[in-house]
Formats: C-alpha cells, sequence, structure tokens
C-alpha cells in the first residue's frame, strides 16, 4: 500500500512537471519577443525540439528523487526493536511467536524473516536451509528498491546524449543557412548557434544533478542493505544457538552417561 502511494506520487510529479513544461513551451512560441530576452521562457524557445525531451526527463529525475528521498529510510526497511525481539524469539525457539511479530510488524526485514521461517515444517529445524531461505528472500526483497534509484542513471546518461543530438541539429541548421543565405545574415546563424549550445547545456543541468543523486541514493541504499544483512546474520545466529542449547538439554548429564568399556582381551 505504502509502495503504491509513492508511486503514484511520483506519477502525480511527473505528470505536472511534463504539462508544464509543455505550458512554457506553448508560451514561448506563440508569444515573440520584441526585445532580446534571456528570460528562461526564452531560452526554452531557442532550445529548439530537444528541449520537450529534456524537459521530460529532469521533470523524471526530480520526481526520482523525491521518491528516494521518502523511500530510502531506515524505518522503512527495518527496525531496531522489532529485529531484537524476533531474535529473541529465535533464540528460545519459539517459532510461532516469531512468525506472528513478523506478520504484525510488515517490513522488508520481517518479510524476509518469514521467508526465513516458512522453511520450519512440523518443529524440524534447519539451520543451513534457514540460511539459505535467508539470501534467497533478501535477494528478492532487495532487489525493488535499487531498480528505482537505477532509473537516475539512466537519465544521466541519457540527457547529454539527447542535448548532443540538439547540438548537431543546431550545427546542421546553421550550416544550412550559411548555404542558404550566405554570411550576410549573423542573426540567423547565431540562431542556430545558440539552439545547439542551449541543448548542450540543458543536457548537462539534467545529467550532473541525476547523477550526483544517483550515487547517493546507491550509497545510502548500500548502508541499510548492509544493517539489514547483519540483522538476519544475527537471526541466524540466534536460531543455531538455541537448536544447539535445545539439543544439549536433551543430552543425559555427563555423570550419568554410561562409560565406554576397555575392549576384552581375546586371549584371555
Amino acid at each position: 500500500m505504502k509502495h503504491s502511494k509513492l508511486k503514484t506520487l511520483l506519477y502525480g510529479l511527473l505528470f505536472i512537471g511534463a504539462s508544464t513544461f509543455a505550458f512554457a513551451q506553448s508560451e514561448a512560441t506563440v508569444e515573440e519577443p520584441v526585445t532580446s530576452s534571456n528570460s528562461l521562457l526564452t531560452k526554452v524557445k531557442q532550445g529548439g525540439w530537444a528541449m520537450y525531451p529534456l524537459g521530460i526527463l529532469s521533470m523524471s529525475a526530480f520526481a526520482l528523487t523525491v521518491y528516494n528521498f521518502i523511500a530510502l529510510r531506515k524505518k522503512d526497511f527495518f527496525d531496531d526493536e522489532v529485529a531484537r525481539q524476533v531474535g529473541d524469539k529465535l533464540n528460545t525457539l519459539d517459532i510461532e511467536g516469531a512468525h506472528a511479530l513478523c506478520e504484525e510488524q510488515p517490513s522488508p526485514l520481517t518479510r524476509i524473516v518469514n521467508h526465513g521461517l516458512d522453511s520450519i515444517k512440523g518443529g524440524h529445524i534447519d539451520t543451513e536451509l534457514f540460511r539459505q531461505r535467508l539470501e534467497a528472500g533478501s535477494s528478492k526483497e532487495l532487489a525493488k528498491p535499487f531498480v528505482v534509484i537505477n532509473y537516475l542513471a539512466i537519465i544521466a546518461s541519457i540527457a547529454p546524449m539527447v542535448g548532443l543530438l540538439g547540438t548537431v541539429s543546431g550545427m546542421v541548421k546553421a550550416f544550412d543557412s550559411i548555404a542558404t543565405v550566405g554570411m550576410g545574415q549573423p542573426e540567423v546563424l547565431a540562431g542556430n548557434i545558440s539552439e545547439a549550445l542551449i541543448t548542450t547545456a540543458s543536457g548537462m543541468l539534467v545529467g550532473i544533478p541525476a547523477m550526483f543523486f544517483f550515487f547517493y541514493f546507491k550509497n545510502q541504499y548500500g548502508n541499510l542493505v548492509a544493517d539489514m544483512t547483519m540483522y538476519l546474520d544475527d537471526m541466524h545466529g540466534d536460531l543455531v544457538h538455541g537448536t544447539r542449547a535445545t539439543t544439549a538439554k536433551m543430552l543425559p548429564p555427563a555423570a550419568n552417561r554410561p562409560h565406554p568399556q576397555a575392549p576384552r582381551d581375546p586371549r584371555g
């Protein structure tokens, strides 16, 4: 439910940004400036067709940044107190209690532990199978957040390429203008060169922040995964200690154990 709300927020921000950019482009196209202007709308107009995809990419990067700031929080991945309680229950082999606690406190960590606890059937505890199920659950559960983070890397790679394509388009128009009207009208040539430079700068302005936030969220995600891995290792250790303690209690005391008899001498 929470992730669906975040995705709705992401799509909403993307839609609002794209609509605003499209409105800005239409306004800049309709209202021809009488004098030279350095306003943002004028620059958007001078950038030409390449500013449309760059505008969509910039709004997407902004929406993904907001989404990751909301989604990549420690409390959304695990709770220290819940992890400690689950570990205590595993240490005492209270499997049903651990199951119930994981169901009551849903999070990526408890879902992974629940996946591991499903390997315990009929009271038979296989600690190695439990560890394998934890690893499989981790691979599935922790892959989802990183997919969204990777979208920022895609935008950071595509935006400068789109800007470069706009640059090539502007330079082609500039040489076409030279071939058509010659060098007698520098304002025509300057407009095409301006388009080429604006698209290059716009691609960089979109790509550089997207790359920065990609590495920022990647490092934040790595820290969360490291903490979760530590908790999962501790829970596996708690289960191992619990099974060993139970096995030790079931063994008879050393004083009551039968002593091994010395082998008889076959010659006697």
